[in-house]
């Protein structure tokens, strides 16, 4: 019996200037049906000849392009066409990562939501997210006003080592000692995770991201070096590659983003008419808001394609995962000090002048560079420039590492601008002030238009792309600390980092809660079900499986000699530890747990 084709007698001639039309139109705006026939219809007439190959009539026509392109991402919006263009060739090889931070991938997106920012303007805002491959956790989220900076990449960096802070107003439900995660035997060997949030602590091994400046971006590289975190860079225009947190996008926008005042929508076509004058959230609340929503809304949710490998017909939640995981790999706490997030901050290559240090028009300058001026850095192969450190929502200030240290350098127009102002904000008012005299008294123009261009802004005076651009540097400063800390964090480190150094979403600890937690305050009780999935689970965070009861009988069984012998060699890790940390041992964990 012959096999019927899907395009049944067609010209085999017509078919293939169908597929010829069909590929040329891919990176093409998308047209209709109308027009890609005539299309096919030029392109056999160049080829045949006027007349020698006749098209099928309209009807026919469509039938047959939906029979050729049905599956093969020729048809559909150009975003469709670019996304299957991009998939790389099967087989496929998935990825893989077996243990917390093997692979984290950071990725920005606009936020489906309009923000307040300063005097009533609205603005869209743009979310910059690190999520770990092997438990699904989204190890830290940042919310900033469009125009991602490498400062907000090396901010996910370091708040995925810091634990999250419970803030005023959450249930307490939130906290880490409520959650699955095994809060007793963690605590035991990072202090800053009392009165932390159920957030996953992950430091990163390998960040996978794509090929956007930010994330490319020598500034970030280095930040990325600082903490011994490698960079994989996925190839150009290829989201497949990162399906895991282009995922989580999608999430967000659907269980966080539509059920606020200001919702957007994912493009011009779904929005309200009233969406600007809904928006009511400025960008720190909709901060608070969206951490809390990671705590409840996604580290809790159990994921249908995140499985355990000893338990594979149960779905679990990111920090179910992450509490099965953190037994076998166990939990290193990293402490930030201050000259790490100094580290942390985009970085130049300058040299010390007489006049100081300069660059992005202007001048900074301190008694403490008096030696080194003119001088050139041990760095030669920097051409003994001298390493800077600065802050684009504050360019008040930068960071010069000098051989006894790093040393805080001002602006010298710092005390002529009474208001936060960002690079951004800078340099649009540089654009405007047209250059009269020298350098020096153009850079003090400059100050002074810029001080009356926020004066004005905060007035509700000036146009509205002067309003808009004051009310960006105003969000940006509401997210960043004013008067950072200079010592370095003592072990062990609070709960969030006193030394922000003005990056962005860096908290400091938190008032403290007049009532606190209960003594009794845990889990709720479970049924005593060995073979439930809520028991095999809560045993991961409460310690009392079977597999913890014969490692303490076997414990006391252990003969005297043995026991004394162990005694002593713990003795020797907590006196060679550093500051007396508790030096973990994953034999031993294993056997607790």
């Amino acid at each position: 019996m012959r096999e019927r084709s899907a395009l049944g007698r067609a010209d085999e001639r017509v078919v293939a200037a169908v597929r010829k039309a069909l590929e040329e139109q891919r990176e093409r705006s998308t047209g209709t049906l109308v027009r890609l026939r005539r299309q096919v219809g030029w392109l056999l007439e160049e080829e045949y000849g006027p007349g020698a190959v006749a098209l099928p009539p309209a009807s026919t026509f469509n039938r047959l392009v939906h029979a050729v392109a049905d599956g093969q991402g020729l048809l559909g919006t150009a975003t469709q066409r670019r996304w299957h263009a991009s998939r790389p060739a099967p087989p496929f090889t998935p990825t893989v990562a077996l243990r917390p931070g093997e692979l984290v991938m950071l990725d920005s997106t606009p936020l489906d939501v309009l923000a307040v920012l300063d005097d009533g303007v609205t603005g869209r805002l743009e979310l910059c997210i690190a999520l770990d491959v092997a438990t699904r956790s989204i190890c830290a989220a940042v919310l900033r006003p469009v125009g991602t900076t490498s400062a907000d990449a090396a901010m996910l960096l370091a708040q995925m080592v810091v634990p999250t802070a419970m803030r005023p107003g959450w249930d307490a439900a939130l906290s880490m000692q409520r959650s699955v995660i095994p809060y007793e035997r963690l605590i035991a060997l990072d202090a800053r995770l009392e009165q932390a949030a159920a957030r996953p602590v992950i430091m990163p091994e390998t960040v996978v991201v794509d090929q956007g400046r930010v994330y490319v971006s020598a500034s970030f590289i280095s930040a990325c070096e600082s903490l011994g975190v490698s960079v994989q860079p996925v190839p150009p225009a290829n989201g497949p590659a990162k399906g895991n947190v282009e995922r989580a996008f999608r999430a967000i926008a659907d269980g966080f983003s539509q059920y606020l005042p200001g919702h957007t929508g994912s493009d011009v076509s779904q929005r309200g008419a009233a969406a600007e004058q809904d928006a009511c959230w400025s960008l720190t609340q909709l901060q608070e808001l969206l951490d809390e929503w990671v705590i409840c809304g996604w580290q809790e949710r159990r994921h249908e394609a995140l499985r355990h490998p000893m338990m594979p017909r149960i779905a679990v939640s990111p920090n179910e995962m992450w509490a099965a995981l953190v037994a076998v790999t166990g939990h290193v706490p990293v402490p930030l000090s201050a000259d790490d997030y100094v580290e942390l901050l985009p970085l130049r290559w300058q040299a010390v002048n007489d006049y100081g240090i300069r660059f992005g028009y202007r001048t900074y300058d301190h008694p403490g560079l008096n030696p080194y001026r003119r001088r050139r850095s041990p760095r030669a192969d920097k051409n003994g420039r001298w390493e800077v450190h600065h802050n684009p929502y504050d360019p008040n200030r930068v960071w010069v590492r000098l051989p006894e240290g790093w040393l805080e350098v001002p602006w010298v127009h710092a005390a002529a601008v009474r208001r936060p102002f960002t690079a951004f904000t800078f340099d649009h008012v540089r654009r405007t002030v047209q250059r009269r005299h020298g350098r020096e008294e153009h850079e003090a123009a400059i100050a002074q238009a810029l001080d009356e261009l926020l004066r004005r802004a905060s007035q509700g005076l000036g146009s509205r792309r002067e309003r808009t651009v004051a009310a960006r540097a105003q969000a940006a400063a509401q997210m960043t600390d004013s008067a950072p800390a200079t010592a370095p964090q003592q072990w062990p480190a609070p709960l969030a980092p006193g030394a922000s150094f003005g990056l962005p979403g860096s908290f400091t600890v938190p008032l403290e809660d007049g009532d606190g937690w209960d003594t009794d305050d845990s889990l709720d009780d479970l049924e005593d079900d060995p073979d439930g999935e809520d028991y095999l689970l809560a045993a991961l965070a409460d310690g009392q499986d079977a597999a913890a009861d014969h490692a303490d009988e076997a414990e006391a069984s252990r003969p005297t000699g043995e026991t004394d012998r162990d005694q002593s060699a713990e003795q020797t890790l907590d006196t060679t530890g550093a500051g007396g940390m508790r030096i973990y041992d994953p034999y031993q964990e294993a056997q607790a747990w």
